[in-house]
């Protein structure tokens, strides 16, 4: 099914969960192609964002998946909300096994934010094995007080699902003058986020940095140092715990902000560049 907005050839489809939420998966076929590469959105976003880096990775012979984590999206159910605490790794888990299954060789996986963390969390977990991973502006650190954070928990036992303003700010997406306004009219974001989301978001955080040692597949690492999304500092202390395992790429763009493959131009072709470059050495 051709989606309103999209430019490239892409269809779609439901996977139903072991929960019975069903979630909108979109793919951007290529035909014979050996290689692939699933991708996971950050908070309050959706997988059509990705048209334009699905592009860049098919004309580099790569098919590719995106999915609406549930909660966003085109994925039907209350915005923000899950229904336990790690349903959203087991979510990605699914969604990847069934895109491996249909596939040659297994895809990389390739997380932003919220879906950085995501895919980070269920690759530490060993829910799936991809063969590497790319995180980029991952959210292993909120810029959110201590005290937020703390009621953030109190509330997940108490409210688990009120609905609460995610407070992400529009202008600090990406110095390029388009994004912002871009997001703000696009009618499948939303700006909501619920308790359980949220203490999941922090702990999860806390968890992978805690976890970096154990990091066990090539992974490349992309971070904004300007970032005002989430705190840059949670990924040079994850990339710092990586160290020993000798599994982990890290590249920092010091002045760019949170999305960094929808940055403004020169940097947007630096930051493929560098992804490039490090899918090349992968072989």
């Amino acid at each position: 099914m051709k989606q309103p907005g999209d430019h490239g050839s892409d269809s779609s489809q439901h996977l139903t969960m072991a929960d019975g939420q069903r979630l909108f998966v979109r793919d951007w076929p290529q035909a014979r192609s050996q290689d692939a590469v699933l991708i996971v959105h950050g908070l309050g976003e959706h997988s059509g964002r990705y048209q334009r880096l699905a592009m860049w990775f098919r004309t580099r012979g790569y098919a590719v998946r995106s999915y609406d984590q549930r909660g966003h999206g085109q994925t039907p159910g209350v915005r923000g909300a899950m229904r336990h605490h790690d349903d959203l790794l087991e979510d990605l888990a699914t969604v990847y096994n069934d895109y491996a299954s249909h596939l040659p060789r297994p895809p990389l996986l390739l997380g932003h934010s919220m879906g950085g963390l995501v895919a980070a969390r269920a690759v530490l977990d060993q829910r799936m094995q991809p063969p590497a991973l790319v995180l980029s502006s991952p959210a292993f650190r909120s810029w959110e007080s201590v005290w937020l954070r703390r009621l953030a928990a109190v509330l997940a036992r108490v409210t688990p699902s009120l609905p609460l303003p995610n407070g992400l700010p529009f202008d600090k997406l990406s110095h390029d003058p388009q994004v912002a306004p871009a997001y703000k009219a696009d009618a499948l974001r939303h700006r909501w986020i619920t308790p359980r989301m949220a203490d999941f978001i922090f702990r999860a955080g806390e968890h992978s940095i805690r976890d970096s040692s154990q990091l066990h597949i090539p992974t490349l690492l992309l971070v904004a140092g300007a970032d005002r999304l989430v705190d840059p500092s949670g990924s040079r202390d994850f990339a710092a715990g990586a160290w020993a395992s000798q599994k982990l790429t890290t590249r920092y763009f010091d002045a760019l902000y949170h999305e960094l493959f929808n940055e403004a131009e020169p940097a947007r072709s630096q930051v493929l560049k560098q992804l490039g470059d490090w899918l090349q050495r992968l072989g």
